[in-house]
């Protein structure tokens, strides 16, 4: 055997062992995250109502501290923040479903009358039905929801069943918000006394840097969901659609899930004005919705997620779609800040400028700027433009 021969027989047996060794890692991995998901599927009446109270936390926690700092015991500042926010919350909801109840006869008349020049359309059309036909047709319609009334009946008894586990879930996640507002400092050191002694310090700053990650994209986030939501209400206002004020709301509230919240929610928009005023007043707000979700992509999330929560499209829509996936809505909705604090968590473990860092320094109510320098980014040029004149003065001297 020549020189040649006995390193390619060297070679293989080397392949092999490099194959078997990440194919087991790979499938070690791979069950691991498919007994995380399942456990939590399992746990979804917990899971979800505890990551809505995360999130409600990030975005009230910055309120409850300021009025602790101003001399405010924490126990009221907590009910003061709470109170006020389910006031806002209920007066919003109060008067979005007002609006929806005077819009609603409204919406009716012009529902009718569409469904008229539709029917007149089917007659004097290229079809040419006739009243025998049409109303045929309609007796098929009534006949199909008369043989599947039971299914009908079943998930009627399943939507009811739907909302008392929403009414649980909110139980449980005001209640659990309730503590991570007067508490949440005192929960997190007790989860990580889980951690080591000789890393625990690194974990405590990366899940203060995560949860300001977490702070900086629901702020950033409810601010593009009210620019979403004046720009479509705006809209609709001005083609005179019915029921602008509810639907608007609903744009706000789909614009919590990235990407594709709001473009399914506009998308009623359109059907609304579809439907109610017709294909040119449908195609305006079509218009407007595109012209909306191009100012959220290049301009607004950019610009108000910035570097500490900044993630690739790519990213978020795999995240969102495992989202669906996994928990439906509420998954999709907790997908993307789940992979906002696990990135900014991650950077930090990654740094070395972190190894320094005590964790009372972070402050998680303000962004946090961490992670290793990403080559040609602008953090590796400012500290090119830190370095050179050290150098400079390290020569002359």
């Amino acid at each position: 055997m020549t020189g040649t021969e006995t390193e390619i027989g060297n070679r293989v047996p080397r392949l092999l062992r490099v194959t078997a060794a990440l194919s087991w890692r790979f499938v070690a991995v791979v069950a691991a995250l498919y007994v995380v998901f399942q456990v939590v599927g399992f746990l979804a009446t917990i899971v979800i109502p505890t990551g809505v109270a995360l999130l409600l936390a990030a975005l009230l926690s910055p309120a409850v501290s300021q009025l602790t700092r101003a001399g405010m015991p924490r126990g009221l500042s907590t009910g003061v923040v709470l109170v006020g926010g389910i006031a806002v919350v209920g007066g919003v909801l109060t008067f979005v479903i007002t609006e929806f109840s005077k819009g609603l006869p409204q919406l009716q008349e012009q529902v009718s009358a569409s469904l008229d020049t539709i029917r007149g359309w089917l007659k004097d059309g290229p079809l040419h039905l006739s009243d025998l036909q049409l109303q045929q047709y309609l007796d098929r319609v009534v006949e199909t929801v008369k043989e599947n009334q039971s299914e009908i009946t079943s998930g009627a008894l399943t939507t009811a069943a739907t909302v008392g586990e929403l009414l649980t879930g909110f139980i449980l996640a005001l209640f659990t918000l309730i503590f991570f507002l007067h508490d949440g400092d005192g929960i997190w050191k007790f989860l990580i006394r889980i951690v080591p002694r000789d890393v625990r310090g690194r974990a405590d700053v990366a899940g203060r840097r995560g949860f300001s990650s977490l702070v900086s994209y629901v702020r950033a986030t409810a601010l593009v969901a009210v620019v979403d939501a004046v720009g479509v209400g705006i809209g609709l206002w001005i083609v005179d659609v019915p029921l602008v004020v509810p639907l608007s709301a609903l744009v706000f509230l789909g614009a919590f899930i990235p990407i594709v919240g709001a473009v399914i929610t506009g998308a009623v928009a359109v059907l609304v004005a579809l439907v109610a005023n017709g294909p040119l007043e449908a195609l305006i707000i079509l218009a407007v919705l595109i012209g909306v979700m191009q100012l959220e992509s290049h301009v607004l999330q950019p610009l108000l997620l910035g570097r500490a929560v900044k993630l690739h499209p790519l990213a978020v829509v795999l995240a969102i779609t495992a989202g669906l996936v996994v928990s439906g809505i509420s998954g999709a909705l907790l997908s993307v800040p789940l992979l906002a604090v696990l990135n900014s968590g991650i950077r930090s473990l990654l740094s070395e400028s972190d190894r320094a860092v005590e964790p009372r320094q972070v402050d998680v109510h303000e962004p946090q700027e961490s992670g290793p320098l990403d080559t040609g980014g602008e953090r590796v040029e400012d500290t090119d433009q830190q370095e050179e004149p050290n150098s400079e003065h390290s020569g002359n001297k």
